[in-house]
């Protein structure tokens, strides 16, 4: 299966984010994908307008980028991805992914995006849940997230979750007292993985993400004891369709392998 992005008509010099996307990732992310045999199911789904789209969070961390150039190939809309403000701290690396089309993950900046009904990217579980050893893999950790819940509630706008555990096969972390020490500290993402062999080359395992449904949040309310509980809620129920959708795939996965 070949992988690629198709050049819309409607994308132009006065385009910087669809040029930039384009031009100078995607002849890099169509060989990525090739590499793992990379599939989406379920993007049929995904609605118009302003959305968030909530993955898990693997150490390799490019496989959201393969879905975000699947989303744009099926959909031809750009989903940006909110990164972490660690980026920033990086002289040069924050303004080099801002050019790439992502954008530091602020609330202003999220609101602002929707606001023009476009797909934001999110991985809720964030660095902790990519410095994780691989005897945790297949798990998120996103019990104590809610900024994104909240802010699906306050826009009124769906989550659409999408699961790849496979994801965390690409390189086998291990489990060190020093890389959460250095995180909690320092917040320095020190880690001790390899992949194909005792390489740093990602092994080819084969990703799939599987999307779900949209979530449609409760409406907002202006109360905040009220507002905590909607938020709380929803929460709940989309923690509990990511953990099932990840279970899911991880049992599709094993039964295409036997």
């Amino acid at each position: 299966m070949q992988h690629g992005i198709k050049m819309s008509q409607k994308t132009t010099a006065e385009d910087p984010l669809k040029t930039d996307f384009l031009i100078r990732l995607a002849p890099f992310i169509a060989g990525i994908r090739a590499y793992h045999h990379h599939s989406v199911k379920g993007l049929e789904t995904l609605p118009e307008g302003g959305l968030i789209l909530a993955a898990n969070h693997s150490l390799a961390s490019y496989d959201i980028a393969l879905l975000m150039a699947a989303v744009y190939e099926q959909t031809n809309r750009i989903p940006r991805a909110l990164i972490d403000r660690l980026f920033f701290k990086v002289p040069g690396l924050g303004p080099l992914m801002e050019s790439l089309g992502s954008r530091e993950g602020t609330h202003e900046n999220a609101v602002s995006m929707l606001k023009n009904g476009e797909i934001i990217v999110v991985a809720p579980g964030g660095m902790r849940e990519a410095l994780r050893p691989s005897r945790e893999k297949y798990k998120i950790m996103w019990s104590r997230r809610k900024g994104f819940v909240k802010l699906a509630v306050e826009s009124g706008v769906p989550i659409v979750l999408a699961a790849c555990p496979a994801a965390d096969d690409i390189y086998e972390v291990a489990p060190s007292y020093i890389t959460a020490w250095a995180y909690k500290t320092l917040k320095i993402p020190l880690f001790f993985a390899r992949g194909f062999g005792f390489s740093p080359i990602p092994k080819p395992t084969t990703l799939t993400h599987l999307v779900s449904e949209p979530l449609y949040p409760p409406n907002k309310s202006d109360d905040p004891q009220e507002m905590a509980r909607c938020v709380s809620e929803f929460q709940k129920q989309v923690v509990e369709r990511m953990e099932r959708l990840m279970k899911e795939a991880v049992k599709q996965t094993i039964e295409k392998e036997a």
